[in-house]
Formats: C-alpha cells, sequence, structure tokens
C-alpha cells in the first residue's frame, strides 16, 4: 500500500509541475502579445502618421513651412520602410515630390498622392494582418491557459477531498480509539488498513491496548487488596473520619465517627452531609467551621465525658494523566482527639497558678522585710549589709513580677480572662502608663515623651489591662534604651481606630524575629537581659481579648517601635 508520504510527494508535486508549466506558457503567450502589438505600434502605425502628415503639408504647400515639413516626414518614412513594396513606393513618391518642387502641376501632385496612397495601404493591409495574428496568438494562449488551468484545478480538488480525508479519518479514530483506552476500555482495537505508516501505528497500539487488558485484569486483584487496606486502615483510626465526595455525599465513616455521632453507617452512605446535618448536631457543626475556618477545639461527650477535638480538613485532588487541569475528588474530615492535651494543659495552668499564688505571698513578705531593714527600723546597718538588703529587695521584686505574669498567664490559658470594657480615656491611659515608668526611666536618665494628640478621644477597653500593655512596652523600651535616652509614646487615630505606640531608639530587633516575638516563653537571642519571655504574649492576650490587634516595626540598630490599635469611640 502506498505510503502517506508518497501520497503527499506525487499530489503535490504533480499540482507544482502544473502550475510551473502554467506561468511558463502564460509568460510566453503575454510576450508574444506584446511583440505583435509592437511592431504594429512601430512600424505601421507611425507611416500612416507620416503619410497624413505629408497629405497636410501637400494641401498647404505655398506656405514655405509646408515643404519643410512634407521634406522631413518623407525623411522619417524612408527610415521606416518595413513592409514588402513600401520601399519602391517611397522611392517613387520621393522622385514625384522633388519633380513637383522644381515644377509644380496637377499631374505630378495627383502622382504623389498616389504614390502616399499606396504606402498607407500597404501599412494599413499589414496592420490588418498582424492585428490577425495577434487575434490567434491570444486565442492560443486561451487555450492553453483554460486547458492547463483546468488540470490544475481538477488535480487541486482530488487533493482537497482526499489527502486530508486519508489523514484525517485515521487520525479521527486513533482519538476516538485513545480516548476508550483512557476511559479504562482496554478492549477497543483500532482497525485500519495494513501497511503504511498508519497501519503501522495501529498494530501499535493494538499491542499497547492488549497489554494494558492484560495488566487490568492481573492487577485487579491487587486493587481490591489494596482497597481493603484502606478501609482497614480508616476503620481502625482512633480518631473519627468522614470521606465526602466532589458532591458532599458521605462516601466513607469509620466506627469512631459513628460513635461520637450517633449515626448509622447504612443511614449516612451515599448521603450528603448537608442532609444528615439537618438532623445531627455534630455533622452541622463541623460543616459550619469548616467553612468558617475556625481553629477553635470543640468540645463532644465522648467515652462518657467531655473530649476535646480539633477539626482537619484535607482536600483530594488530582490532575488527570495528560491533563493540565486539577480535578477536586473531595475531602476528607478528620475529627484528632486532643482531650488527653487539654488535660496536660490544664493541669500545667493548674500547677503554674497555685504555685504562682503560692510564691506570691512569701515573695511578699520577703520584700516587705528587707524594706523594713532597709529603712533601719530594727537598727543601723553597714554599708555591706545595706548593698545585700537592696539585693534582696531586687530579687524579690523580679520574684513578684515573674509571679504575676505567671498569674496572668495562667488567667489567660484557663480562658478565664476577665475583661472590664469601658470607655477609656486615651490621654488617662498615656498618662498612667508614663507615671508608672517614672522611677524606672529617672534611674537610666531617659526621658518620657508622652504624645497623646488631643485630650478628647476614648476607646473601648479595660483600663488595667490596657496601662498593664503600655507598662510591658515601656518597661522594655527602657530595658533596651541608652542611658540618656528618648522614649516616644504617643496615641493617633488609625482608619476607625486608636493606635497606641512606645518607640525607644536603641539597638532593635532584627526582621527574622518579629514573627516569634509575641510567642510565650520567647527571646531574641544574645539577648542577656533578664525576664520570662511572657510580657509580649501576655499582651497580645489581652488586646486580642479586647478586639484589637497588635505588632512591632524595628530593625537592627535602629531601635524599636510596638504598637497597638483599640475601637475608637
Amino acid at each position: 500500500m502506498m505510503k502517506v508520504k508518497t501520497k503527499l510527494l506525487l499530489g503535490v508535486g504533480t499540482l507544482f509541475l502544473m502550475i510551473v508549466a502554467l506561468a511558463a506558457i502564460g509568460s510566453f503567450y503575454i510576450n508574444k502579445s506584446k511583440n505583435d502589438t509592437k511592431n504594429i505600434l512601430v512600424a505601421n502605425y507611425n507611416s500612416l502618421i507620416y503619410s497624413k502628415k505629408m497629405i497636410q503639408a501637400l494641401d498647404d504647400f505655398k506656405n514655405p513651412a509646408a515643404a519643410a515639413e512634407f521634406e522631413r516626414n518623407l525623411k522619417l518614412e524612408g527610415n521606416n520602410l518595413t513592409e514588402k513594396g513600401e520601399k519602391e513606393a517611397w522611392i517613387s513618391l520621393k522622385n514625384h515630390y522633388f519633380e513637383y518642387r522644381e515644377n509644380a502641376s496637377a499631374e505630378k501632385e495627383v502622382a504623389i498622392r498616389n504614390a502616399l496612397g499606396d504606402i498607407m495601404g500597404q501599412n494599413m493591409d499589414a496592420i490588418q494582418r498582424k492585428s490577425d495574428i495577434a487575434i490567434a496568438t491570444s486565442e492560443n494562449a486561451y487555450v492553453w491557459i483554460l486547458a492547463l488551468g483546468t488540470f490544475c484545478f481538477l488535480v487541486a480538488t482530488t487533493l482537497l477531498f482526499n489527502i486530508p480525508h486519508a489523514i484525517s479519518s485515521p487520525i479521527s479514530a486513533l482519538t476516538k480509539s485513545i480516548a476508550q483506552i483512557a476511559r479504562r476500555n482496554y478492549s477497543e482495537r483500532l482497525n485500519l488498513p495494513v501497511g503504511g505508516e498508519f497501519g503501522q501505528l495501529a498494530g501499535a497500539f493494538n499491542i499497547m491496548a492488549q497489554k494494558l487488558e492484560e495488566y487490568e485484569s492481573s492487577n485487579l486483584k491487587q486493587q481490591v487488596i489494596n482497597k481493603k487496606r484502606v478501609e482497614t486502615l480508616i476503620e481502625n483510626m482512633h480518631d473519627p473520619v468522614i470521606g465526602l465526595d466532589q458532591e458532599g455525599k458521605i462516601v466513607f465513616i469509620n466506627d469512631e465517627a459513628l460513635k461520637v455521632s450517633g449515626l448509622v453507617k447504612m443511614d449516612v452512605l451515599g448521603k450528603t452531609a448537608s442532609h444528615i446535618a439537618i438532623d445531627n448536631d455534630l455533622i452541622r457543626e463541623i460543616l459550619q467551621r469548616e467553612k468558617s475556618a475556625s481553629e477553635k477545639s470543640m468540645k463532644i461527650y465522648a467515652d462518657a465525658r467531655e473530649s476535646y477535638f480539633d477539626l482537619d480538613v484535607v482536600p483530594i485532588s488530582f490532575t488527570e494523566t495528560g491533563q493540565n487541569n486539577v480535578v477536586n475528588a473531595g475531602k476528607v474530615l478528620i475529627l484528632r482527639n486532643i482531650t488527653r492535651y487539654k488535660e496536660l494543659e490544664q493541669a500545667k495552668t493548674n500547677f503554674i497558678a497555685t504555685i504562682s499564688h503560692e510564691l506570691k505571698t512569701p515573695i511578699s513578705a520577703i520584700k516587705l522585710g528587707a524594706q523594713l531593714l532597709k529603712n533601719e527600723t530594727f537598727g543601723h546597718l553597714t554599708p555591706q549589709q545595706k548593698d545585700l538588703v537592696e539585693g534582696i529587695e531586687g530579687d524579690g521584686q523580679r520574684l513578684l513580677n515573674i509571679t504575676g505574669e505567671l498569674l496572668n498567664m495562667a488567667q489567660v490559658e484557663s480562658g478565664n480572662i476577665s475583661l472590664k470594657i469601658a470607655d477609656c480615656s486615651v490621654q488617662e491611659l498615656i498618662e498612667k502608663a508614663v507615671q508608672n515608668n517614672g522611677a524606672l526611666a529617672s534611674d537610666k536618665n531617659i526621658t518620657l515623651a508622652a504624645e497623646c494628640g488631643g485630650t478628647d478621644r476614648t476607646v473601648r477597653a479595660d483600663f488595667d489591662k490596657t496601662v498593664w500593655v503600655l507598662n510591658n512596652f515601656i518597661s522594655n523600651a527602657i530595658k533596651y534604651s541608652p542611658a540618656g535616652g528618648r522614649i516616644v509614646i504617643s496615641a493617633g487615630e488609625y482608619a476607625e481606630a486608636v493606635r497606641f505606640t512606645v518607640q525607644d531608639f536603641g539597638i532593635g530587633i532584627s526582621e527574622e524575629h518579629h514573627s516569634q516575638l509575641f510567642n510565650r516563653y520567647f527571646k531574641v537571642p544574645a539577648d542577656n537581659q533578664p525576664g520570662t519571655g511572657l510580657g509580649l504574649a501576655i499582651s497580645r492576650d489581652f488586646i486580642e481579648g479586647m478586639g484589637g490587634t497588635i505588632g512591632v516595626e524595628s530593625k537592627k540598630g535602629e531601635g524599636s517601635k510596638f504598637w497597638f490599635e483599640l475601637v475608637q469611640l
């Protein structure tokens, strides 16, 4: 069987040769017609013009200029003798003219006119003859061009209807067969004429389909085993697991999920989760949390006690082989049981709160005793004793601060933050915080500059908690500022809120640590300052508890700017 490449070469090659032949014949006849027309114009038409001008000069021969005009055209005609007998007629005309010029007579004038008539007649006959030749040439050109054009049209039409079909038909059949294979219909076979490129392609395709069919048959058992493994894994998970398809229908649910939800497997499989949620509080709560992307733990009564669960939503998507679009295959909802961790966290919080509370009283007593000794109530102290008492008092104050932060942290972790939200004056908040830190700033000769930007603004906040946060910002700024420095405490409008800012010009903080500053127990590396790393974390919890936001802007060596925003009234 002839190959597709051979068909294309023969068809397109034949068409190309015919087009070349058509162009050559057309060029030949066009050039021939051009030459015929040129001969008529140059050889005959000019002779007629010269003869006409000589007749006009003869009619006005009495005019001296007429003789010169006659002689000029007579000479031009003598140089354009192209027809048979035209030369003899011109010689006769010349002789009669010179005789007429010597002795004009009517008889000689008639002879001149007869000679001119002979010349004009010969050229008129030549024009007619050459015109007939040109017409014959055009007719021949028309016949040849029409014949070759018709043949080219027939060849092109044959190629147009046969070659595309010969190529597209096997390709279309191959495309349909490939689509069947993609649908796992491995019994599909491609039937094309044997021989040629497409015959070879059909043979290779059929071999591939046969091997896929054999592989599918041998692999089906393995797929069933793998499916059983996955089902067993899901059933034995200690966390509730629910699988949904792309339409939200429940495709699998394990025993743990059935236990906490109170559902029956046969009643929910194949039904949409939104339909089940109408009568089931847990499913409804799961769907609501998934939609709102809430990160709060869920409290569910399970195992005869209150249990805590975190919701994980695992989307399932994949890209089909040979395709670019991502296909959504559903999602898996996992309820991770964090009850044990909650209990440990609660135990830790209770332990910290108990220890902090128990330590606070003896620490306060130690501090009070140190103050009494320092005031020399029980006698005079030596300089060395005074130094020891001051050290005891300072350490007692630091311990008291630490226990206070631990108590605040315990309060936050337990979720029992007691906020007394009220209308608070911005100016009073800043003035109170500056007053609380005045003595600490004086010890390092640091200036606290308050810039309230007005006295009539108020915010919705807990006065004591807000002052506590400002105190924390200012004390940190004093700690990291050089002696004799300056700290700016300001408040300004920011969108629909008031932004409180504490700015220092000390050592600053590298940007890589900004995201961790408000984490519990975090301290900037290479920071030798004392502290627990809880102050900023507690500040964040207080501000967010009041519906505000908190942040930092700082660069190494350029100081720091800590801020928080509260809703403005």
